[in-house]
C-alpha cells in the first residue's frame, strides 16, 4: 500500500489545519447523513453499517484530534436531527472507524487491533456500567421489565409440559444475569468491541485500502510560522519546487519581489508552474532557493494572503451575498465590515440579500473579491480566476483588480494563461517549464476544418422550451424562455451566450437531466428525459465526472459492464490518447488529458448526441487547438455535436453553425462559413431561430458555468 500524505504524522502539532477542518466537516457530515437517514428511514438501517467509512478515512488521514473534533461535532448534529439512539450510533461508529483507520496509518496488523478494541472495549464497558449505577432508579426499571418478562416466558412456557423446563432455565438466566449484571454487561460490552474491531479490519480496512488513491494532500499546508502577518514585500531568490515523489522540479530559478501597490501578472501555458508559483507567494515553502518575507505570510488572516480561485463557487459558503462576504471571520471583526461598501467597491452594490446561487459565474468571482477584501489582505492573489468567464466578464474582473492597488494598501497577483489580461498588469512575469521566460511560444489559433460528410435529418429538436427554477415558490428563477432549436445529425453546433444567458440549463435538458417546466425536448420524436445516456453531457469541469480510479476503469464504466481492453484501446485512440494511458491514475492527469479522457468515456458509451459545456475553459491556447482538433474528428465520425462555449474565434473552426443566447432566450442562429457544396451545406440562414428581444434576467442559475 503506498504512503498516505497526512497531516497526523509527527510534526504535526498545533491548532488543526485547514485540511484538517475541511476533511472533518465534509466527511463527518457525510457519517451524519448515512446514520440519520439509517435510523428514521424504513429498510435504510444498513447504512449505519457504512457510516464508519467515513470517520475510518479521517483517522487514517490525519490526527487523533481531527477525529476527536469531526465526531464531536457531527454527534451534536446527529442529537439534534434524530436523538439520543443515533447519536450513540454515531459515536460507536466513529469508534471503529478511528481503530481501523489509525491503525492502517500506523501500518499496524490484526495485533494492534486487537489491543485498541480491547482497551476500547473496557473503556465503553466501564462507561456502560458507570451510566446504570447513576441512573439507579432506571436501572431497576429496566431489571424488573426483564424480570417480568422472564416469568411471562416462564409461564407460557409450563402450559407445556416437555417446555417447562426450559421455562424454568431461561428464568434462572435472567435472575443470574441481573444479579451479576455488572459482570454480564462488561464482559458483551467488552467482547463486542473486540469481536467488531477483527470484523472490521478484514471488512473496512479493506475498503481503505481501496480508497487511499484519493488526494488527501493540501498543498497550500505549510509549516507553521509564529511570525507577525507581514507578507510584503515578498522576495524570491532562485526559488524552486519540487513536490514529494516527483522526478524533476515544477519551478526553478525564480527571481520575483512583490512590492505593496503593484498589479502583476503572471501568464503561462498549463503546466507551466504557475500555480505552484502562487502556492510559494502563500506561504508554502521552496524547496530550493529562498522566498524572504518581513513576517508570516498569513493565508487568509486579516492583514496577510488572500487567494481568489478559478471556481468561484468553491469558495462560496454563505447562502446570502452578504453572509458570504463575512463567512469565517471572527465575530468583533464582522461587525466592523462594511459589507454594502466592500459590495459596491466589487460592483455588486445592493445585491447583499440575494442568494449567492442565484448569481453568475462572473458575478460569484466579483463576491470572492470582496470576502477577500473583508480581510483587509496585504497580498491578493488570483490563481486563474478570469479561465470560466466571457469576454466581457474578464474584462470587467481585470480592470477590477487593476484598480484595488490604487485604492487599498495591497498588492495584486494575477495568475492567467490569457495574454490579454496582463495587458494592464504594472509587470509581467512569463513563466514556461518551470522558469522565468522573457516570451511565451506562440500557438497558431484552429484554421477552419473542411466538413467530410454531409449532414443527416433533423435529430435533436426543442419547441417552446421554457423553464424555470424553484417554480411557485419565493425562490423562483426563470432561466430560458420559449426556446425553439432543431439540429441535424452529424451536425456541430455551437451555442454562445454570456454568463447568466442560460447555457447550461439548456445544456442540461438536452441532455435530459432535467425536464423543461414547459415545452418539449425530443430526441428522434421522444422525449429525451426518457433516454437517458442518448444524448451524453461533458460537463465544464471534467474532473468532477471521473469517478474511477484509473482511466481504463473509467472508460469502462461509461461504456458498460461489456465493455473490455479492446473497446477501451479503441475509445483511447478515438480522442488521440495513448492507450498505455489506460492504467494511470486519474489524479495524475493534466486538465487537457481530463476533457479527452472524458470525450474517450462519451464514445465508448456510443451516444446519439454530445453536448459540451465549456470544453475549452481552463486551457491554454496548445491544450485548446488540441481540443479543438479532436472536435473536429469526433465530428466527422459522424457525432452529433452541440457545444457551449464562450471561445467563438476558435469554436468556429469546427462548428457549422452559432445560436445566440441572452437572458435565456434565443436571439438567432447562423451559419459560420458559406458552403461550397451540397455534402458540405448546413441549416441555411432563412431556416434559423427568429430573433427575440433581449430581456436582462433578474436570476441567475444554480448550476456552474451558467
Amino acid at each position: 500500500m503506498s504512503e498516505v500524505p497526512c497531516a497526523g504524522e509527527p510534526g504535526a502539532r498545533g491548532a488543526l489545519r485547514p485540511i484538517e477542518l475541511a476533511t472533518g466537516a465534509v466527511l463527518g457530515g457525510a457519517t451524519v447523513g448515512l446514520v440519520t437517514i439509517g435510523s428514521i428511514v424504513p429498510f435504510a438501517a444498513a447504512l449505519q453499517l457504512v457510516a464508519a467509512v467515513p470517520m475510518g478515512l479521517i483517522a487514517h488521514r490525519h490526527r487523533l484530534r481531527t477525529l476527536v473534533t469531526a465526531s464531536i461535532a457531527a454527534t451534536l448534529v446527529t442529537f439534534v436531527a434524530a436523538g439520543v439512539a443515533p447519536a450513540i450510533g454515531l459515536v460507536a461508529s466513529a469508534t471503529v472507524g478511528g481503530i481501523i483507520g489509525t491503525v492502517k496509518r500506523r501500518r499496524g496488523g490484526v495485533v494492534a487491533v486487537l489491543g485498541l478494541s480491547t482497551l476500547t472495549g473496557l473503556v465503553w464497558a466501564s462507561f456502560a456500567i458507570g451510566s446504570l449505577l447513576a441512573m439507579s432508579a432506571a436501572r431497576e426499571l429496566l431489571f424488573d421489565n426483564m424480570r417480568n418478562a422472564s416469568r411471562g416466558i416462564q409461564d407460557l412456557a409450563g402450559r407445556q409440559s416437555q417446555l417447562a423446563p426450559l421455562g424454568r432455565a431461561a428464568a434462572d438466566l435472567t435472575d443470574s444475569a441481573l444479579r451479576w449484571w455488572w459482570v454480564w454487561v462488561a464482559g458483551s460490552v467488552a467482547l463486542g468491541m473486540i469481536a467488531t474491531g477483527v470484523f472490521s479490519w478484514f471488512v473496512l480496512g479493506s475498503v481503505l485500502d481501496r480508497l487511499v488513491w484519493l488526494p488527501g494532500r493540501d498543498r497550500l499546508d505549510a509549516a507553521r510560522d509564529d511570525r507577525p502577518i507581514a507578507p510584503l514585500p515578498a522576495t524570491l531568490r532562485g526559488a524552486g519546487f519540487r513536490y514529494p515523489g516527483a522526478a524533476q522540479d515544477a519551478l526553478r530559478d525564480i527571481d520575483l519581489t512583490v512590492e505593496v501597490g503593484e498589479f502583476i501578472a503572471v501568464v503561462g501555458h498549463n503546466g507551466s508552474g504557475k500555480s505552484t508559483l502562487t502556492r510559494l507567494l502563500a506561504g508554502l515553502p521552496p524547496t530550493s532557493g529562498t522566498v524572504e518575507r518581513p513576517g508570516s505570510a498569513g493565508l487568509g488572516h486579516l492583514g496577510g494572503t488572500a487567494l481568489v480561485l478559478q471556481r468561484p463557487e468553491s469558495q462560496t459558503l454563505g447562502v446570502l451575498v452578504a453572509d458570504d462576504v463575512v463567512w469565517g471571520l471572527p465575530t468583533e471583526r464582522a461587525d466592523e465590515v462594511d459589507v454594502d461598501a466592500l459590495l459596491g467597491e466589487v460592483g455588486l452594490g445592493g445585491m447583499g440579500a440575494k442568494e449567492t446561487a442565484t448569481l453568475s459565474g462572473g458575478q460569484q468571482q466579483r463576491l470572492a473579491v470582496a470576502a477577500a477584501l473583508a480581510r483587509r489582505p496585504a497580498l491578493l492573489i488570483a490563481d486563474e480566476a478570469t479561465s470560466m468567464l466571457d469576454p466581457d466578464g474578464r474584462r470587467e474582473l481585470v480592470d477590477l483588480l487593476a484598480d484595488l492597488p490604487k485604492r487599498h494598501s495591497m498588492a495584486v497577483v494575477l495568475v492567467t494563461h490569457h495574454e490579454a489580461d496582463a495587458d494592464a498588469a504594472d509587470r509581467v512575469v512569463h513563466l514556461a517549464a518551470g522558469r522565468s521566460v522573457e516570451h511565451l511560444p506562440a500557438w497558431p489559433h484552429p484554421v477552419r476544418d473542411t466538413r467530410r460528410r454531409p449532414m443527416g435529418e433533423t435529430i435533436l429538436e426543442l419547441h417552446d422550451v421554457r423553464h424555470t427554477y424553484n417554480r411557485g415558490t419565493p425562490w423562483e428563477a426563470p432561466a430560458l424562455h420559449g426556446v425553439d432549436l432543431s439540429v441535424r445529425r452529424g451536425e456541430a453546433l455551437l451555442v454562445v451566450g454570456g454568463n447568466g444567458s442560460g447555457k447550461s440549463t439548456l445544456a442540461w435538458i438536452m441532455a435530459g437531466l432535467i425536464e423543461p417546466s414547459s415545452g418539449r425536448c425530443e430526441l428522434g420524436g421522444k422525449p429525451v428525459a426518457k433516454q437517458i445516456g442518448r444524448v451524453e453531457l461533458a460537463f465544464q469541469h471534467s474532473r468532477l465526472q471521473l469517478q474511477k480510479q484509473t482511466v481504463g476503469a473509467e472508460i469502462a464504466d461509461w461504456g458498460g459492464r461489456a465493455t473490455g481492453s479492446g473497446a477501451v484501446g479503441r475509445a483511447l485512440d478515438a480522442v488521440g490518447l495513448d492507450r498505455a494511458l489506460a492504467a494511470r491514475s486519474i489524479e495524475e492527469l493534466s486538465g487537457g488529458q481530463a476533457k479527452r479522457v472524458v470525450l474517450a468515456a462519451i464514445v465508448a458509451s456510443h451516444p446519439h448526441v454530445v453536448v459540451l459545456d465549456e470544453p475549452l475553459a481552463g486551457l491554454d491556447p496548445e491544450g485548446r487547438a488540441d481540443i479543438v482538433e479532436l472536435l473536429a474528428r469526433l465530428r466527422d465520425s459522424g457525432l452529433t455535436l452541440i457545444v457551449i462555449s464562450h471561445d467563438v474565434a476558435d469554436m468556429t473552426a469546427v462548428c457549422d453553425r452559432t445560436v445566440h443566447l441572452r437572458s435565456g432566450r434565443m436571439l438567432a442562429a447562423e451559419s459560420v462559413h458559406e458552403s461550397t457544396s451540397v455534402a458540405n451545406s448546413f441549416v441555411p440562414h432563412n431556416n434559423s431561430q427568429p430573433l427575440r428581444s433581449p430581456r436582462d434576467a433578474a436570476w441567475r442559475l444554480e448550476h456552474g458555468g451558467r
